[in-house]
C-alpha cells in the first residue's frame, strides 16, 4: 500500500486530483479490510452483550421473586460464564470467516 501511494506521488504528469484518486485506490483494500474486521467484532460484541443482558434479566427476575442475594449471584455467575464459554467457542469460526473474507480482498 505504501509503495503504491509513493508511486502515485511520483507521477509528475498527473494532476493533484489524479494523484489523490490514485492514493485512494491504494488505500481501498486496507479500508475494506478494516471495515470487515470492525463489523465482525461489533457483531461478536453485540451477541455477547445480548447474552449477558439476558442473564441480568434472569437474575433480576429471580431476585424479584424473593430469592436471596447468594442465589441470584450464583445464577448470574453461571449464566455469564456460559455466555463467555459459548462466545469463546465461536472464535475459531469467526477467525476462519474473517480470514476467508480478508483473503478475498483484491490487492
Amino acid at each position: 500500500m505504501f509503495r503504491c501511494s509513493a508511486d502515485c506521488c511520483e507521477r509528475s504528469t498527473d494532476s493533484m486530483t489524479q494523484v489523490h484518486q490514485c492514493i485512494d485506490r491504494c488505500h481501498a483494500p486496507l479500508a475494506q479490510a478494516q471495515g470487515l474486521v470492525t463489523s465482525e467484532l461489533e457483531k461478536f460484541q453485540d451477541r455477547l452483550t445480548r447474552c449477558t443482558m439476558a442473564c441480568n434479566d434472569k437474575a433480576k427476575d429471580l431476585f424479584d421473586s424473593g430469592a436471596k442475594e447468594p442465589a441470584v449471584r450464583a445464577l448470574m455467575e453461571s449464566c455469564v460464564g456460559s455466555c463467555v464459554e459459548d462466545h469463546v467457542n465461536m472464535l475459531p469460526s469467526m477467525t476462519r470467516r474473517l480470514k476467508e473474507n480478508l483473503d478475498s480482498i483484491r490487492q
